[in-house]
């Protein structure tokens, strides 16, 4: 804007930016929420408005509450200090008394897992060990409103289980929580209530499963890898149709059809194709391909063909994005990846783990011992939910 100025004959222009524009709700106490959305959404900026770190430009934040937020790694600790000395400042911050921390002490340097380095200064802490410090005074002060943000994604999984156990117990003694998270898995697990924020905006107030779904539609929705005119290969169009057609969020078992529309932008002679299943991490979790070295057709640039792969969603709980892979007709030489990718949520089985649902039991003198209660964070009696 500054050069645009200085130049002759030219003037600069400015737009306004909004991070959160017409964002209204309310959390009951000992409530559990989710936000969720892409990167960019206003999520962690929500969270700042509520911790009190930043102050709306319009609007109100109402807040009622002692509030423990782990908006981001190492906020509030002193990397010249020690591990020990930062629980003390830190605790205190949050509401406690020296007495308090030093009664404590013990028990949040044993949930962190760092008694080997609580002498050592932060600096040296790996980004793991901060999260993990910062999320065991956290939860050891009491509060009355947790703020979580992804900060929880850098931790092993072991912690993270650990974390959400903690959370669990917090959220029944009346503590209310709002958690940021990509994982919709642990959306859908620990949250009753998810709001979804889009480009600044809420999108959604609903329960989990319509929130989520929501939150597919407009993944899709919005422009993903689909190739460019200079590609080998581009995507012109592609779906996923279930039983009772078009579908972001299928049911564990559905027979689904996802269909993709590619052209060919070089000359390629009987290309191999891959199916590919793909986890929200990027893992492949399961692969179909073509016989390399088959003779099927030649494309010159321009020709086009529609792909249609039937499959069966035996899959575990999560986000999941199907996609082709594209490479010659001996597969010695790649030509696209992940072209016509289109994202779909499949809600977990409770109790069960990974990518695939083999629907297990377990029993035990003729009990089964595997089927589950609902495993979401409730209010506590007395509490509004949704509202």
């Amino acid at each position: 804007m500054l050069l645009k100025s200085l130049l002759p004959g030219r003037t600069a222009t400015k737009r306004d930016l909004w991070a959160l524009r017409d964002v209204s709700f309310a959390v009951e106490p000992g409530e559990t929420a989710a936000i969720i959305g892409r990167n960019g959404a206003g999520k962690t900026t929500l969270l700042r408005l509520i911790a009190g770190v930043s102050r709306p430009s319009e609007g109100r934040v109402r807040v009622h509450g002692r509030i423990a937020p782990l908006i981001s790694v190492g906020v509030g600790f002193h990397h010249e200090m020690s591990g020990r000395e930062n629980v003390l400042v830190n605790g205190m911050l949050l509401g406690l008394s020296r007495r308090q921390v030093a009664q404590r002490f013990d028990e949040i340097v044993a949930f962190a897992e760092l008694d080997d380095l609580i002498d050592t200064p932060v600096k040296f802490y790996s980004s793991g060990q901060y999260v993990r410090l910062g999320f065991a005074v956290a939860v050891h002060s009491d509060p009355e409103i947790l703020l979580v943000d992804e900060v929880l994604a850098v931790g092993d999984m072991g912690f993270q289980l650990k974390c959400f156990d903690r959370m669990r117990e917090l959220q029944g003694s009346g503590t209310t929580i709002l958690l940021v998270s990509h994982s919709l898995h642990a959306v859908r697990l620990l949250c009753p209530r998810v709001l979804l924020l889009s480009k600044g905006r809420l999108v959604t107030d609903a329960p989990a499963e319509t929130a989520i779904g929501r939150y597919h539609e407009l993944l899709s929705a919005e422009p993903t890898h689909l190739g460019g005119a200079h590609d080998p290969v581009t995507a012109l169009s592609r779906s996923v149709e279930g039983p009772d057609g078009p579908t972001h969020h299928p049911k564990r078992g559905d027979e689904l059809r996802y269909r993709v529309e590619l052209q060919f932008n070089q000359a390629v002679d009987s290309p191999s194709l891959s199916f590919q299943v793909t986890s929200d991490t990027g893992i492949v979790c399961y692969a179909m391909n073509t016989k390399p070295g088959q003779t099927w057709r030649r494309f010159e640039p321009g020709d086009t063909v529609e792909l249609e792969v039937a499959f069966n969603a035996r899959l575990g709980g999560g986000t999941y994005r199907l996609s082709v892979v594209v490479a010659d007709r001996n597969a010695g030489k790649l030509l696209a990846m992940n072209v016509g990718e289109v994202p779909i949520y499949i809600a977990p089985r409770p109790g069960s783990l990974g990518w695939a649902d083999l629907e297990a039991t377990i029993t035990a003198f003729g009990l089964e011992l595997s089927e589950y209660d609902d495993l979401t964070l409730k209010a506590v009696p007395g509490s509004r939910v949704g509202g």
